[in-house]
């Protein structure tokens, strides 16, 4: 398909793909159950009447899933809360369904995204594609180690059976954690060839996409064609203390759940710094450390509609993005206090 995709590091390639005019940036970062705080956020701003239609919306993971409801525009947004409040880890994934790719199956997510992306939701995509928006979804290739942006909008626009095969899988791919979901495989065609990529979770080459990290560079002097940035960020930016069980499934989260913070505190530094360079608006929201309502395991709908109602209260306030970056993670998290006496062996 003509503009399908581009690698995430080409500069060429990203800046034609992009609106021939500038206009307001949505960013969606990685979060797993925690999208259920963008999802809120979003459907908070259009009912405090604040939300513009964004003319490029990216997404990466969690951020690539709510990414095409947010792009189609408000008629969307209960579509959204539902995808973010109703949903339960067995509409995730199979427990005991290990493969030889991963420790569960990702089935359930497969049918789920197959019926979110309806007809009427492709049509929505492919109009705003063809009135010169932009929608962005990111997932990594294992081949080349290259992570890839995938043109969500012109998939749309091309239409027929292929291009809504390709689209969920795009969005299957980019949510797909490896080790713990299986990798998507994407037929490709390239020197006559014809083989299968290996696909998966977005995350790996960063948390959240606004441009090719060489355009972001302290040294570059690109200018992002944009009127205001606006990053949502689908994760709490705060350390946890947690015992670790000794289970491998449990010491990969916990691992990954250490990294992403780190990573993502890092790139919307970078995205802070690209957009005072070029005197765009810069907005950031993310979840308050204050939020801590307890969670009774993965995507727990009470604790995923907990996170909405805190998201929808923070866009439909005055205040639902700040100026500028959160502090990142510093200092010692919490322990407990039988920790703290005696010490570690």
């Amino acid at each position: 398909m003509p503009d399908a995709r581009f690698w995430s590091d080409s500069e060429p390639d990203f800046k034609a793909a992009l609106p021939s005019q500038p206009g307001p940036w949505l960013i969606l970062s990685s979060g797993g159950a925690d999208g259920a705080f963008g999802a809120g956020l979003l459907n908070g701003l259009t009912t405090s009447g604040r939300r513009p239609d964004y003319a490029v919306v990216t997404g990466v993971s969690t951020g690539a899933l709510m990414a095409p409801f947010a792009f189609a525009g408000k008629q969307y947004d209960e579509a959204l809360r539902k995808c973010y409040t109703e949903i339960t880890a067995a509409d995730v994934f199979e427990l005991g369904g290990s493969t030889a790719e991963s420790f569960v199956n990702s089935w359930p997510l497969r049918e789920f995204i197959d019926k979110q992306i309806t007809p009427e939701l492709m049509a929505a995509i492919a109009a705003a594609h063809r009135s010169g928006r932009r929608l962005f979804v990111v997932t990594s290739d294992l081949d080349s180690q290259r992570s890839v942006v995938w043109n969500i909008g012109a998939i749309a626009a091309h239409g027929g059976d292929d291009a809504v095969k390709l689209f969920r899988k795009v969005l299957l791919a980019s949510a797909s954690i490896p080790g713990g979901f299986p990798p998507v495989l994407i037929d490709v065609e390239a020197g006559g060839k014809r083989f299968q990529e290996m696909h998966v979770d977005g995350g790996l080459g960063g948390q959240l996409f606004v441009a090719p990290a060489s355009l972001m560079a302290s040294t570059s002097d690109y200018r992002l064609p944009a009127t205001q940035i606006f990053i949502i960020v689908n994760t709490g930016l705060q350390r946890d203390f947690k015992v670790v069980d000794r289970f491998a499934p449990t010491i990969l989260t916990q691992s990954i759940g250490m990294a992403v913070p780190v990573d993502t505190s890092l790139m919307i530094d970078r995205a802070y710094l690209v957009a005072k360079r070029g005197d765009v608006e810069f907005n950031v929201a993310s979840i308050p450390a204050t939020f801590d309502f307890p969670s009774k395991g993965p995507f727990d709908p009470n604790y995923m509609k907990a996170l909405f109602q805190v998201g929808f209260d923070q866009g439909n306030g005055s205040t639902a993005f700040a100026a500028k970056p959160p502090p990142p993670p510093s200092g010692p998290s919490p322990q407990p206090s039988h920790i703290q006496k005696t010490g570690a062996n």
